[in-house]
């Protein structure tokens, strides 16, 4: 975990793609999507069904190393509303364990916005937490310190002749887009013309290593 201070806050970026508050001893992550393998296979294109539970594992072994007692998911956390109903039983397991031992907060995003209480959990649409606005896709004129996901954030850049694409964080002086969590997403260009427009002037991607974060300028 590196330091990383945002809206008169300390917080710790993990090499992961989630974000730890000491002070609330609170972990953050943004589009988990779970259950996007059994989405597409539902449409006729099939993928491995591991998909929930690696995330869920993933995030589990996160709340562990950190200590937190608090989670906020940032949007998007099932790839669709009904996504919990098609958990199977071991990531199901998994999930309402961690649910029911943390204080575990929903945020609702496009893909889950009728998002309904199977899994545990408090769901809100948007939060304001300490002086900070908590919630799924960027907007634009807020001029609040904002937290948000949505856009799946990758710095793709070339070294030696060869493309490397690390997620990362994008932030402003009241921006900051957290890069998706899950096992099975995508990403954008952390360059893309729709991320700079939702941040605007001066965002920098910010990709963690276990021991540094380095600072890449994105161009307005």
């Amino acid at each position: 975990m590196v330091p990383l201070s945002f809206g008169g806050h300390a917080f710790q970026a993990l090499a992961q793609g989630a974000l730890y508050w000491p002070a609330r001893r609170a972990l953050l992550v943004a589009d988990l999507h779970f259950e996007k393998g059994s989405w597409f296979a539902s449409k006729g294109q099939m993928l491995p069904p591991y998909d929930s539970l690696a995330t869920l594992t993933d995030l589990s072994a996160l709340v562990t190393r950190t200590g937190a007692v608090e989670l906020w998911c940032l949007g998007d956390s099932f790839h669709d509303s009904a996504g919990c109903e098609r958990l199977p039983a071991d990531a199901r397991a998994l999930l309402t364990g961690l649910t029911a031992q943390l204080d575990w907060r929903w945020i609702t995003g496009n893909h889950d916005s009728l998002l309904i209480d199977h899994c545990g959990g408090t769901i809100l649409e948007d939060a304001e937490v300490d002086g900070l606005i908590l919630r799924h896709e960027a907007e634009p004129g807020e001029i609040r310190p904002e937290l948000s996901g949505h856009f799946h954030p990758k710095l793709r850049i070339n070294i030696r002749g060869r493309q490397v694409s690390r997620r990362c964080f994008v932030a402003t002086a009241t921006k900051l887009i957290l890069p998706a969590f899950g096992a099975l997403t995508g990403g954008l260009d952390a360059h893309h013309p729709e991320i700079v427009r939702a941040v605007g002037r001066g965002a920098q991607a910010l990709v963690a290593l276990d021991d540094r974060l380095l600072r890449f300028p994105l161009a307005a």
